[in-house]
């Protein structure tokens, strides 16, 4: 069986949106877009090349998704993490979309939950998911992540939308990788724990 894993950036106050560039995502008014590079390291860099690299597959939501469609097929095919990301399944949860033009894309259907649970069942290997911050709620509200691998930033936001919003159910997790890199990124990695 295959397994879901989450790689994404946040703040030390567990705010994920808007983490490029100031235009990525405004809503709720947020205007403090492109928080994560002023701490990207080659630790970080190493970090987020392996970890795309090594994915199976790609499970993105529909904003993250138009937005590394945007960039990624266009980049340096040199780069393995880039010629990986281009080559590998990438399925897409959308309410909005009808069609994908992102090599080997695949749009889910209605019941995106179902469907996510087959793929883990059938894959041997992982399916990433990247940024996707609507879509993330539903599998963690599903209990669908088997890890999460969190690059945590030395800032504090105070707003914004967060990776774990209210009124989720209580989950344990067991922290099985801690790495700090030069610019204090901690790059923490938590399985779902066997006891609940």
């Amino acid at each position: 069986m295959g397994q879901l894993v989450v790689v994404n950036f946040v703040s030390l106050d567990g705010v994920m949106q808007s983490v490029l560039s100031a235009d990525e995502d405004r809503d709720g008014g947020f205007d403090r877009g492109g928080w994560v590079l002023p701490y990207v390291d080659e630790v970080v860099e190493r970090f987020m090349s392996e970890a795309t690299a090594g994915a199976g597959a790609l499970l993105l939501g529909r904003r993250t998704y138009e937005i590394f469609a945007a960039t990624w097929p266009y980049a340096d095919m040199d780069d393995p993490a880039v010629a990986a990301m281009n080559a590998m399944p990438k399925y897409v949860a959308s309410r909005t979309l009808k069609e994908l033009g992102w090599a080997n894309s695949t749009l889910l259907g209605a019941d995106p939950v179902e469907e996510i649970s087959r793929i883990k069942a059938a894959s041997g290997s992982e399916t990433v998911v990247l940024g996707s911050g609507e879509l993330l709620g539903s599998l963690i509200g599903y209990d669908l992540v088997d890890e999460y691998r969190l690059l945590v930033f030395p800032l504090l936001l105070g707003s914004g939308k967060r990776l774990f919003a209210d009124g989720r159910s209580p989950r344990r997790l067991t922290l099985t990788a801690t790495r700090p890199t030069p610019s204090g990124v901690l790059i923490t990695t938590y399985r779902r724990s066997a006891e609940r």
